[in-house]
């Protein structure tokens, strides 16, 4: 006990001359306080307050309104982008924003959704999620289902027809309001609104976006008849794959306009399904084994394209100046192969997004909804093909 005042007179001391303590701590050395006995925890310094602990709580639409001096109902038509909310004007409209921004305003998404019996849930069902043709169009759903304030759900069922009846029940089940399909064959009408990327069948309550394939077809092979190409050999897609059977009766039609022969030697059927560049490769080397001269290649999409390039190359077969090679999709990888591949070009992005708009706009009470989209195609010519 001694040592302790001995201490304390010591600071004071060195305080008063204004001297800094280390270790010095006001609340254990006041006048008045007592010193600790062992084994007992030091009293709270009349001085310190303790820190409450405060819920936040959430900032309601009624508390938007009085910021902005204006009706609960007006400021809900413009935080929900109500139809109502049109005749509002812009700066007031920005007013509102600008006020629920600043109070950290959260629309609380149960309430909307009991009080409206909605979900703005949308079942998105996709052959696969990683490949690039799913995932680029799955990219232009999610941009436009974000700007409208739509989440969606999304399966894979990898053409397991147990898997697509099982998962189309389950997405109905969870409440969704709508079904975009990718690459995907429907074979009846489901019970709800649907958009199929792409779609070819004429199925009630289905709107489909279509690629133009008999455009793609001419695109691609004028461009190889225009370099002197008359040997062409072609891969014919899995037969999974939604587009396989119309783009392939696209090109037969094509050719036979154009006067290009499709011979049975230089045509080879893709059987696996492959979201790699392995779809192309083993039937490249087919086609070779076969020795039948061809000097261009047609095939069925990029990862074929690709895979086939990359065949080729190990026999020693140089790209173009051998064999001149064209792909479809144009997908990310198309533009960074070694050549760079020259590809019909469908815009998989704006395809998806469309998509996504169509159903939102059925979803939301347009009645009248179009059973088809078509969309245009475009050749992009790169490395890969050259003057025969």
């Amino acid at each position: 006990m001694g040592k302790w005042f001995e201490r304390r007179g010591l600071v004071r001391a060195r305080l008063l001359r204004g001297q800094r303590v280390f270790g010095y701590n006001p609340a254990r050395f006041d006048v008045g306080e007592a010193p600790c006995r062992p084994g007992s925890e030091p009293e709270m310094a009349p001085n310190r307050t303790r820190r409450a602990k405060t819920k936040t709580k959430a900032v309601t639409l009624k508390a938007v309104a009085e910021r902005v001096g204006l009706t609960p109902g007006t400021v809900s038509a413009v935080l929900n982008s109500a139809p109502s909310a049109r005749s509002i004007p812009q700066h007031t409209q920005q007013r509102i924003r600008a006020a629920a921004r600043e109070l950290n305003y959260r629309p609380n998404f149960f309430a909307q959704s009991l009080r409206k019996k909605r979900t703005y849930l949308i079942g998105v069902i996709a052959e696969e999620i990683g490949d690039a043709y799913g995932s680029m169009v799955i990219s232009g759903i999610e941009q436009c289902l974000r700007q409208r304030n739509y989440f969606f759900l999304t399966v894979i069922h990898r053409h397991d027809p147990v898997l697509l009846s099982q998962y189309s029940q389950l997405l109905t089940e969870r409440g969704v309001e709508g079904m975009i399909t990718v690459d995907t064959q429907l074979t009846e009408a489901p019970a709800l609104p649907t958009v199929a990327v792409p779609g070819h069948r004429l199925l009630r309550g289905v709107t489909n976006i279509v690629l133009d394939h008999e455009r793609a077809a001419r695109l691609a092979l004028e461009h190889l008849r225009d370099l002197g190409h008359e040997s062409i050999a072609f891969m014919k897609g899995q037969p999974e794959s939604a587009d396989s059977e119309v783009r392939w009766s696209a090109i037969c039609r094509v050719a036979r306009e154009l006067r290009i022969e499709i011979q049975p030697e230089l045509t080879i059927q893709i059987d696996i399904d492959e979201a790699t560049p392995q779809l192309g490769y083993p039937f490249a080397k087919r086609l070779l084994e076969r020795k039948v001269s061809f000097t261009a290649l047609f095939a069925f999409n990029d990862l074929a394209a690709i895979g086939a390039i990359r065949a080729f190359q190990e026999e020693g077969i140089r790209v173009p100046g051998d064999v001149s090679v064209v792909g479809f999709d144009d997908i990310q990888g198309a533009a960074y192969n070694s050549p760079s591949l020259t590809t019909v070009r469908q815009p998989l992005e704006r395809m998806g997004s469309m998509a996504a708009l169509t159903l939102v706009e059925r979803i939301e009470g347009h009645k009248d909804y179009p059973h088809e989209i078509a969309i245009q195609p475009q050749l992009v010519i790169r490395e890969s093909t050259a003057r025969r």
